[in-house]
């Protein structure tokens, strides 16, 4: 498959680089809440939010947070996801909600979406780092024979229950998001005709710009180009509203520094700033 370059977060007005003012939100509000939804190996916390949530609430904005796992497949996750959107719709008071999800979080969102039926309660879905086409790093775990035995099974869900899930399925959600599966996915979920869908990307541009993605950051190259250590932007780019969020210096953003984890500003480019952007669209659109 071609890969067609997004538009950059630059060319949709330049408000990164002038430092957002809020001026479209104080003539108009954003009509309905929105919620954040983790990827693996994260959890709803401030530590990997960062700065973001409290940063969209002192504009205005009514957020929750998913509550999904952080080590179960997509369906179990979905299902936790349906939850917080109905108890945020009850909060609220609104018919329907803002998803924003980051890397996995996006394709349990989808699913949530076009198999559990709440197309009707979703507003938008923005997904940021999601592997819509599979993920690299999955296939090559995944192919090993080890992974796959008992003694392993038994190991890394002991392991993988330290982030606190309930019922974790690590097994499952490798399954899930291999390359092979989410062909299958993709074709048993398409995309509501109702929802508004869009997609941001960012990339890194060496291992050394974010140490903890070195080795997979090399690994994506190898297979497929140009990536943001975890996530390909040939797999994050989903439908025609897609956004690069690219560094304003040397150095790329990687797929944990644009959920603000580090919180300050990377290569040159405001994290929290970019998330009041997606919501300043929302607003455009009506939503």
């Amino acid at each position: 498959m071609l890969y067609v370059p997004c538009r950059t977060s630059n060319e949709l007005g330049g408000r990164v680089k002038q430092g957002y003012a809020h001026n479209g939100m104080e003539k108009k509000k954003l009509k309905y809440p929105v919620i954040l939804v983790h990827g693996i190996a994260a959890k709803d916390n401030n530590l990997f939010w960062g700065r973001i949530p409290e940063t969209l609430r002192s504009a205005g904005i009514d957020v929750f947070l998913g509550n999904t796992d952080s080590w179960s497949g997509i369906e179990r996750n979905a299902l936790l996801l349906k939850e917080s959107v109905d108890s945020a719709l009850e909060k609220c008071g609104t018919e329907k909600v803002n998803l924003i999800a980051h890397s996995k979080g996006g394709i349990d969102s989808r699913f949530l979406i076009s198999t559990l039926g709440y197309a009707p309660k979703i507003a938008s879905l923005t997904t940021i780092s999601t592997p819509h086409l599979g993920s690299e790093i999955v296939d090559f775990v995944y192919n090993k024979k080890y992974i796959h035995s008992k003694l392993a099974k038994a190991i890394t869900n002991s392991l993988v229950r330290l982030y606190g899930d309930k019922s974790p399925e690590l097994h499952t959600m490798l399954g899930d998001l291999n390359t092979k599966n989410m062909i299958k996915f993709n074709l048993q979920n398409p995309d509501a005709n109702s929802v508004y869908y869009s997609s941001y990307q960012s990339f890194i541009m060496s291992g050394f710009d974010d140490l903890s993605h070195f080795l997979t950051y090399y690994l994506i190259k190898r297979v497929s180009g140009a990536n943001d250590g975890v996530v390909s932007l040939k797999s994050s780019k989903w439908g025609d509203n897609c956004t690069l969020i690219k560094g304003l210096k040397w150095g790329g953003i990687s797929h944990s520094e644009i959920v603000d984890i580090k919180r300050r500003k990377i290569s040159g480019v405001d994290v929290p700033a970019e998330y009041l952007n997606i919501v300043d669209m929302l607003i455009s659109k009506g939503f």
